[in-house]
């Protein structure tokens, strides 16, 4: 494995937990949680220090959170005399804006690219849908290569990473261990992981079992039955994902990378332009044509349950999915 890899999955592996912890709490905010101070209850609600991300007043308290280990992690390094760019996480919120959560952006995505599998073979170039910037190496991989591979050694080790279960590791080791400890506390990472999974679970079944939204889902069946479209499940929190799931797995080799390609030299999964950037756009174009129409019927369908069911799922989301 290469250095900058080495780092772009630590640095995956450093936000992973508390992404999971994200899914399974409300989303609520308060003015008094986050803040520049490495601490689960710091003060302020933003960290305007030279070289440390600045988080976000409206954020979730577990996505402030996030933030702080990223910023713990930099003043960690600094202190083992490397440079660590904090990296800003992601709020799962956000990459649901247009994949159904909010009508009018999905609608104008929809009518466009259809669920963006064909798409980035017909606008290889558009970061609606392209790739590429995301496979571009990160700051910290970047810094990573030009360092000698004594000074890459002593980085990542100083960088540290998440347990490893192999050799008995609770907790996490290194900047990242210490980073974690100032913001989540002595709680290790198992029982963490576990008090997730379990509250993921319980918000999945109430969303399942919210009458509303079952009822919702039915006359979202319904209409996509009337459309000739197959339904395979009329579950809350898996109906409104499951014809772009069907549209995936059905989609012809080259389109998105979809179907299976090799993977690289190192194991790692190839990205999803690989097979797409294969198919010409000609060839492409009526495929995309067939894939919008499939998006916007499934869309429209699908407006009223939406509509009721990603508030619910935004304040407890499920472990099994969004609608």
């Amino acid at each position: 494995m290469s250095g900058s890899r080495t780092v772009r999955k630590l640095a995956v592996a450093v936000s992973l937990l508390p992404l999971l912890a994200a899914c399974g709490g409300a989303e609520t905010t308060s003015p008094s949680e986050g803040g520049g101070s490495a601490s689960a209850g710091g003060e302020s609600a933003s960290a305007g220090s030279s070289g440390q991300l600045d988080v976000p007043a409206d954020a979730s308290a577990e996505l402030k959170k996030q933030y702080l280990v990223e910023n713990a992690i930099a003043t960690c390094m600094k202190k083992q005399g490397f440079t660590y760019t904090p990296e800003p996480p992601v709020d799962f919120r956000t990459g649901w804006a247009t994949d159904g959560a909010d009508y009018g952006l999905t609608k104008k995505f929809r009518q466009k690219y259809g669920f963006g599998y064909t798409a980035v073979a017909v606008y290889p170039d558009d970061p609606q849908v392209s790739r590429k910037e995301a496979n571009e190496p990160s700051a910290n991989a970047k810094y990573l290569e030009t360092l000698t591979p004594a000074q890459k050694a002593a980085y990542e080790k100083a960088l540290g990473g998440p347990p490893d279960p192999k050799v008995g590791e609770k907790k996490w080791t290194g900047c990242s261990g210490t980073a974690d400890k100032e913001v989540y506390g002595s709680e290790s990472v198992e029982d963490r992981s576990a008090a997730s999974t379990s509250e993921n679970q319980a918000n999945a079944q109430a969303l399942n079992g919210d009458q509303k939204l079952v009822g919702l889902a039915q006359s979202y069946a319904s209409c996509l039955k009337q459309e000739g479209i197959s339904v395979t499940t009329t579950q809350p929190t898996s109906i409104g994902e499951m014809v772009k799931l069907q549209a995936a797995s059905s989609a012809p080799a080259g389109a998105g990378g979809i179907a299976p390609v090799e993977a690289g030299a190192d194991g790692e999964k190839p990205t999803e332009n690989s097979s797409a950037e294969a198919m010409s756009r000609d060839k492409a174009l009526p495929l995309l044509t067939k894939e919008i129409d499939l998006a916007m019927k499934d869309l429209e369908c699908g407006k009223a349950f939406r509509a009721a069911y990603f508030p619910k799922f935004f304040k407890a989301p499920g472990s099994t999915g969004a609608g």
